[in-house]
C-alpha cells in the first residue's frame, strides 16, 4: 500500500504559517522522493515514552509543529480530567538542540489552553521533573529530551500526577486527541504576557532545594560521608547534559568535596562534540573522564546522560586497568551496599521490596534472597518500576528499597518515579567511601559479590534498522520467531518460553500457564542451565534488542556459556533481519 507522503509534504510546503527555516528545509528535499517518504510516511508514534525522533521538518520528525500539536492534544485530554487545568503541568528540558525552544512553545500552548503551567528557567534532569510534579501537585509533567540518543534526536516525554510516565491507556487516549488536532492549529499565547500574569510560572530554586534536601535524606551513612568524603577523589562527567549542576551540588552537600568535573564536558551542548553519543552505557564516553582520573589519582568515574536519568560508572581494578561496569553490575553493587548497610544498622524492613525488569540480571535475586528481601520482576521500561513504587508507597503494603534496569537506570528511596542518576550518583559515592574503609574499591566490591553469590554475566546487543523498511523487518523477525520458536540455543534445551504478547508461559512438555505482567512484544526463553534469552523491539527507537544472561561457578565458565549463546542467537537474528519473513520460515528449526 502506497503512502500519501508526497501529498502531506505538499500540504506542509503550502502552509501559509510555515516559518522560513522549515520552508527552506522542505524546498531542499522536494526532488528527493526517498527523503520525503521517510519524513512524511507516518507520524511519530506517541507511546508511554511520549514522542522521540530525528530533529527536522516532517510528521515523522521532531520539530516545533509536532511539539505544538502534541501539546494541544495533551491539553484536549486534560480538559476531560476534572481539576487537571487548575493543578497544571510542569515543563522541563535538557541540553539537546532546540530543547529550550520546544519547552517554551510547549508552555505557550499549555497556557494558551488555560492550563496552569510551571516552566523551569534552566535545563533540569528527569528526576527533578518527576519530583517537581508531585511536589507542586501537578496533574502532569513534560520533559523535552531524547535521553541518551545521538545528537540528531529529540523527544517529548509525558509524566502523570504520580511522577512517573503516563500509562499505556493514558498515552493511547492522549494520542487519540493528538490525531484529532490539525498540524498547524494549536492554540498558543504570548510567552512574556503569560509569564507576566502568571499563567506560566517560572520555577527553579525552590524546587531544586526541596529535591536536594529530600535526596540527601536518603543517605544510609551521612556521618561517614561527612568524615571521609574529602579523602576519596571522584571524577564526574555530565556528558554536556543537565546533570552538571544537580550531581555536583548534591555530592558537595553530603560531603563529597573531592569531586572533579571533566571541564570539556561540563557545559551544556546539544551537539555533544566530545562523544559519538552522550551515552554512559558506551565505554568510549569515559575517554576524557578516565584521562582526568589518572591526573587526579581517582579510581572511579561517574557519568550521566543528557537528562540525567542514567548513570554509568568506570572503575580502576587492582591491576590498574580501567573497566566500565555494566548496568547490571552497578545495580548489584548498589543493591548489596544498600541491603548490607541497612541490615548492619538493623533497619531492613520486614516488608522490603526490590524491583527490577525481566531483562536484568538474576544476580539480584540471589542478593535479595540472602537478606530475606522480596524481589519483584516487571516488564522492560522504568515506568513499570515507578508504578510499583507509587502503588506500595500509597498502600503501605511494601517498603520500596531499590529498583533498577540493566540499561543503567537506578532508583533508591522512591522520591522520583523514574530513573534517578543524581540520587544514584550519591549512593555510588557513598558505596565508594564505605568500601574504602575496608580497603576496597568498587572493583573489589564486585569481585566480592561474585565470590559470595556466584558468577553471573549478561550481554546486550541492538540491531538498528532505520526507516520504514527497518521497522517492517523487525516486525517480520518477531513474527518468524513466534511462528517457529527455537527449542534449543547453543545445544542447551529450552525449559520455558514466555510470550508476553499472548501472555502465555509454555513449559517443556506442553504445559501452558498464564503470565500476569502487562502485554508486550517480548519473547523470553529460560534454558535448562539457568541461562536466559530475551528478544524484543525497542519501544523508543528503530531497534531490535537482544538480552542474554548466564550463571556458572567460575568467571571463565560463565564467559564461555555467554559467548556460545551470543554466537547462536546473533546468527539467527542476523539471518531473520536480512530477509523477508516469508523466506525465513525454515531458519529457526
Amino acid at each position: 500500500m502506497q503512502s500519501n507522503a508526497q501529498a502531506i509534504f505538499e500540504s506542509w510546503k503550502n502552509e501559509p504559517s510555515l516559518d522560513a527555516a522549515t520552508r527552506a528545509e522542505l524546498t531542499a528535499i522536494e526532488n528527493d522522493p526517498r527523503e520525503i517518504e521517510e519524513r512524511f510516511y507516518r507520524e511519530l508514534e506517541f507511546g508511554t515514552a511520549g514522542l522521540r525522533g530525528i530533529i527536522g521538518a516532517g510528521t515523522n520528525r521532531m520539530n516545533a509543529y509536532v511539539v505544538r500539536r502534541a501539546t494541544q492534544g495533551l491539553c484536549d485530554y486534560l480538559a476531560t480530567v476534572p481539576g487537571a487545568k487548575e493543578r497544571g503541568v510542569c515543563v522541563a528540558y535538557d541540553s539537546r538542540l532546540f530543547s529550550d525552544e520546544f519547552a517554551k512553545q510547549t508552555a505557550c500552548v499549555l497556557a494558551g489552553n488555560g492550563v496552569k503551567t510551571y516552566l523551569f528557567t534552566s535545563l533540569h534532569s528527569v528526576p527533578q521533573l518527576s519530583y517537581a510534579v508531585r511536589h507542586l501537585g501537578c496533574m502532569a509533567g513534560i520533559v523535552i529530551t531524547a535521553s541518551h540518543n545521538p545528537k540528531q534526536y529529540n523527544g517529548y516525554k509525558v509524566y502523570w500526577a504520580y511522577g512517573g510516565q503516563a500509562a499505556p491507556e493514558q498515552a493511547a487516549a492522549i494520542y487519540e486527541k493528538i490525531q484529532n488536532v490539525k498540524m498547524f492549529a494549536a492554540s498558543e499565547c504570548d510567552f512574556e504576557g503569560a509569564v507576566h500574569d502568571e499563567r506560566i510560572v517560572l520555577v527553579g530554586k525552590e524546587e531544586d532545594e526541596a529535591y536536594y534536601a529530600a535526596t540527601a535524606g536518603l543517605l544510609l551513612s551521612p556521618d561517614l560521608l561527612r568524615k571521609y568524603g574529602g579523602t576519596l577523589p571522584i571524577v564526574y562527567t555530565p556528558l554536556h547534559g543537565s546533570g552538571a549542576v544537580p550531581v555536583k551540588e548534591l555530592l558537595e552537600r553530603v560531603g563529597l568535596t573531592s569531586v572533579t568535573v571533566v571541564p570539556e564536558q561540563a557545559a551544556p551542548d546539544g551537539t555533544f562534540p566530545t562523544v559519538t553519543a552522550p551515552n554512559p552505557e558506551d565505554p568510549t564516553a569515559f575517554r576524557l573522564a578516565i584521562a582526568l582520573a589518572e591526573k587526579v589519582r581517582a579510581r572511579v568515574c561517574l557519568a550521566t546522560d543528557p537528562d540525567a536519568d542514567r548513570l554509568g560508572v568506570a572503575v580502576k581494578t587492582a591491576n590498574n586497568e580501567w573497566v566500565t561496569l555494566t548496568g547490571n553490575q552497578i545495580g548489584c553493587i548498589l543493591l548489596e551496599h544498600i541491603l548490607s548497610t541497612m541490615s548492619a544498622q538493623g533497619k531492613l524492613p520486614e516488608n522490603g521490596v526490590v524491583i527490577k525488569s525481566i531483562v536484568s540480571t538474576r544476580l539480584a535475586d540471589a542478593i535479595c534472597k540472602a537478606y530475606g528481601v522480596e524481589l519483584e520482576n516487571v516488564m522492560t521500561g522504568f515506568r513499570f518500576i515507578g508504578e510499583k513504587v507509587d502503588q506500595y508507597q500509597t498502600s503501605g503494603e511494601k517498603t520500596f528499597l531499590f529498583g533498577f534496569e540493566e540499561s543503567f537506570g537506578f532508583l533508591a528511596g522512591g522520591l522520583a518515579r523514574d530513573k534517578d542518576a543524581v540520587c544514584a550518583a550519591m549512593f555510588a559515592a557513598e558505596a565508594c567511601i564505605a568500601y574504602a574503609q575496608r580497603g576496597m574499591t568498587l572493583s573489589d566490591a564486585l569481585d566480592e559479590v561474585y565470590e559470595t553469590y556466584g558468577f553471573y554475566q549478561e550481554s546486550v546487543k541492538s540491531y538498528t534498522l532505520e526507516g520504514k523498511e527497518g521497522m517492517e523487518r523487525i516486525a517480520d523477525c518477531m513474527r518468524a520467531l513466534r511462528a517457529n520458536p527455537p527449542k534449543a540455543f547453543a545445544e542447551t534445551p529450552v525449559a520455558v518460553l514466555e510470550d508476553y504478547l499472548t501472555s502465555e508461559r509454555k513449559l517443556i512438555g506442553g504445559t501452558v500457564e498464564c503470565l500476569t505482567l502487562p502485554a508486550s512484544d517480548t519473547l523470553r526463553w529460560l534454558l535448562t542451565d539457568d541461562s536466559w534469552i530475551v528478544i524484543r523491539p525497542s519501544g523508543t527507537e528503530p531497534k531490535l534488542k537482544l538480552y542474554i544472561g548466564a550463571r556458572a561457578k567460575t568467571r571463565e565458565a560463565v564467559e564461555e556459556v555467554l559467548a556460545l549463546l551470543m554466537a547462536d542467537v546473533d546468527g539467527r537474528l542476523t539471518k531473520l533481519l536480512s530477509k523477508p519473513v516469508q523466506k525465513n520460515a525454515e531458519l529457526n528449526r
